[in-house]
């Protein structure tokens, strides 16, 4: 990288960019097929600044120790000056709530705005290539759901088009969705995950016979499940979220734990499913009006680390500029 300073008017920069939890649409998205996502107020926030050798968290950066950041300052800031990272989150990793996308998308905005500013379609695109080539699989709806904010579709109907995404021959149309100001509450069940393992043996699971079928079904319930969010009826959102369940377990990527939990919270709720790729990881259901609190302990009490959320605001933003001293 070049020993050039950064302009001091432009570092240091401290930014934000919210998780997510997928309603409808999970795995079936990579085949072309809808998802619906909800941007949660659970936020990562990092700051950037000025710094003789690139750091995260006081850390170097290493290609196999940090993917994202590395393949970010290489599509974001090549040519600059080293920068430090420090990264806070509220997400707990590899649990299904978008971690690896909050952090691209916190970062990009940082570098966007200290080369520029922050433009939602261009850092759209980019937070999606730098976790695809992280991952090596995936969608862009965590990072679209991260940079936006609020309730997003990829390839649905309803809502007003954000941005469009493409990569090679796929297409994918970005539609922003009213938000009915819903309390949802999200479980963790403590057991990680590899996004790309589960993404991989779904892709096989769908290769089979019924593979179509399938895919038609997760269509179909996203669909409906967008429709029936437009007309903020809890009732079938929550029958919904149930039916994507069972899809999820006829491809192979529910788990006992996870199970367990959506049956503990099932006489306070609407319905609930598994959020993000699978095989562990997070829940997230729909209370029944009232019941928050009474699913919130459901949940707690099967053991899981469970917390209420509602839909994020805004997406990826900057927080401002900072003193040298953080003050």
């Amino acid at each position: 990288m070049s020993e050039e300073p950064v302009p001091p008017h432009l570092l240091p920069l401290a930014t934000r960019a919210p998780g997510k939890c997928i309603l409808f649409g999970e795995h079936a998205v990579v085949h072309g097929r809808p998802e619906l996502l909800l941007a949660i107020d659970a936020e990562t926030q990092l700051t950037v600044r000025p710094a003789k050798r690139s750091t995260l968290n006081g850390i170097p950066l290493d290609s196999a120790r940090n993917p994202y950041a590395m393949r970010a300052m290489e599509a974001l800031w090549s040519g600059q000056s080293p920068i430090a990272i420090t990264s806070t989150s509220r997400l707990p990793r590899a649990s299904g709530l978008g971690s690896s996308a909050a952090f691209v998308a916190a970062l990009g905005a940082a570098l966007g705005a200290a080369t520029g500013g922050i433009d939602r379609p261009r850092l759209a695109a980019a937070a999606f290539r730098i976790e695809r080539e992280a991952q090596g699989v995936g969608s862009p709806g965590d990072t679209s759901a991260a940079v936006g904010g609020g309730y997003l579709s990829l390839n649905g109907t309803g809502g007003t088009i954000a941005w469009k995404l493409k990569e090679g021959d796929r297409r994918w149309t970005v539609r922003r969705h009213p938000d009915p100001e819903w309390v949802w509450i999200v479980a963790d069940s403590g057991i990680h995950h590899r996004t790309g393992d589960a993404v991989r043996a779904v892709g096989a699971r769908l290769a089979a016979p019924d593979g179509a079928e399938l895919l038609d079904r997760f269509e179909r319930v996203a669909l409906s499940g967008m429709k029936a969010l437009g007309a903020e009826d809890r009732t079938a959102v929550g029958r919904l979220l149930d039916e994507n369940q069972e899809l999820l377990r006829i491809v192979g990527v529910s788990h006992p734990r996870l199970e367990t939990l959506l049956d503990a919270a099932r006489p306070e709720i609407e319905g609930g499913k598994l959020t993000g790729a699978g095989a562990g990881g997070c829940v997230v259901v729909l209370p029944k009006p009232g019941r928050e609190m009474a699913a919130l302990r459901s949940l707690t009490r099967a053991g899981a680390n469970a917390f209420a959320v509602r839909g994020s605001r805004t997406g990826a933003a900057l927080l401002g500029e900072l003193d040298p001293q953080g003050n």
